[in-house]
């Protein structure tokens, strides 16, 4: 494991000590993600992708910010938090709640798009020691699939189509889903 991976690992472990000391709920997204679901580092990562309620997230970064992070100037909080610690660059999408408490987007240009049913509520990912929430393998799949449909200036890349293969043998699924509005 080279020194990145191992880094970001570390990365990891300090969030969801932080987050969870603090009762900020937090669930990793992206390639950790599904590394974490299927229990190994399947490929280099060039950062941390997580999920944080749109509420918590000063209280999380200033948490972060104590612990020598810093702020990305590159990118504004409006969207989603993006911070760094040392040469980990780690970005916390925000989540919101419709009328009936289900997850959103909490965000950016897609504020209040719903997210998919059940996202949040998958059984925490592994690898070796290291327990981590994630959000769900169909979420996961869901969104590689999807994203060059939802954005179509953001096509499809060989490493997207690699994870999909490993989701959906992970899943059992492999049909294609619905696209979401």
């Amino acid at each position: 494991m080279h020194g990145l991976t191992r880094r970001q690992l570390a990365s990891i472990a300090e969030v969801v000590g932080v987050a969870g000391a603090a009762g900020i709920p937090v669930w990793l997204r992206g390639g950790w993600a599904m590394d974490f679901q299927l229990g190994a580092v399947t490929r280099p990562h060039v950062d941390v992708d997580w999920y944080c309620w749109h509420e918590d997230a000063n209280r999380l970064a200033t948490l972060l910010l104590a612990r020598d992070w810093r702020l990305d100037p590159r990118m504004p909080v409006t969207t989603q938090l993006d911070l760094f610690t040392a040469d980990v660059e780690a970005s916390f999408a925000y989540l919101g709640r419709d009328s009936d408490g289900r997850p959103t987007v909490g965000g950016g240009p897609w504020v209040g798009t719903p997210l998919p049913a059940g996202m949040l509520d998958a059984p925490p990912g592994r690898i070796g020691a290291l327990t981590v929430p994630t959000i769900s393998v169909a979420a996961q799949i869901e969104f590689k699939q999807m994203y060059p449909v939802w954005m179509p200036e953001r096509p499809r890349r060989s490493k997207d189509a690699d994870d999909l293969a490993l989701l959906r043998a992970v899943s059992g699924r492999s049909g294609p889903r619905t696209p979401r509005p």
